[in-house]
């Protein structure tokens, strides 16, 4: 009797700790606390020189068939019907122009480009690019559905994703730092080694 009123008394425990219902599901919101430490990958950088490679038509080895496909099609990363796993990527992200004052960060924290942003930062390991699935996946040292896309690290756009993660922005500074200027040339271009 004693071990049923302690099973009894452990259930309704449960029941009160997530507002009532099934203690085994979701609650109905979720309050993430925000990133109150921690480095940032560069903005600027990824809009100028990472992003551009999702829309690339790029070679997709799978077992020896080799196919071509963009990396923000509808069969891979595409946000709406991809299938590819937590990258997801909205390709019809137009430019942010970061010089209109209009575009403060939380303007442009709401736009598409930052969701790609968003998605893609959260593949990485910020320092580490063989740690990250966001280089380690196309170049398939880690599982990646589909298919090998670079072959090493060679590759011209397999560099630009690996500066873009080992290039943070300075301690205590967002990822809209003037920094992330020191990524391209004078004229603009994207440097990556």
């Amino acid at each position: 009797m004693t071990q049923r009123l302690a099973l009894i008394a452990a259930a309704a425990l449960l029941c009160s700790c997530g507002g009532g219902g099934n203690p085994l599901s979701n609650p109905d919101s979720i309050a993430n606390p925000g990133q109150t430490s921690g480095q940032k990958l560069s903005f600027i950088y990824f809009q100028k020189c990472v992003n551009p490679i999702y829309l690339l038509q790029l070679p997709v080895n799978q077992n020896g068939v080799v196919t071509t496909n963009t990396c923000a099609s509808g069969g891979c990363h595409d946000t709406n019907t991809g299938t590819g796993g937590a990258l997801r990527l909205i390709g019809s992200a137009p430019q942010v122009d970061l010089a209109d004052p209009a575009n403060t960060p939380e303007a442009v924290r709401a736009t598409d480009m930052y969701k790609n942003f968003y998605s893609s930062q959260g593949a990485t390991v910020i320092g580490a690019p063989a740690e990250s699935r966001l280089l380690a996946k196309p170049l398939l040292t880690t599982l990646h559905g589909g298919g090998r896309i670079f072959f090493d690290l060679n590759d011209a756009n397999a560099k630009r994703i690996s500066y873009w993660i080992s290039r943070p922005m300075p301690q205590g500074q967002d990822e809209f730092s003037v920094a992330g200027n020191s990524m391209l040339t004078s004229t603009g271009e994207c440097l990556d080694q």
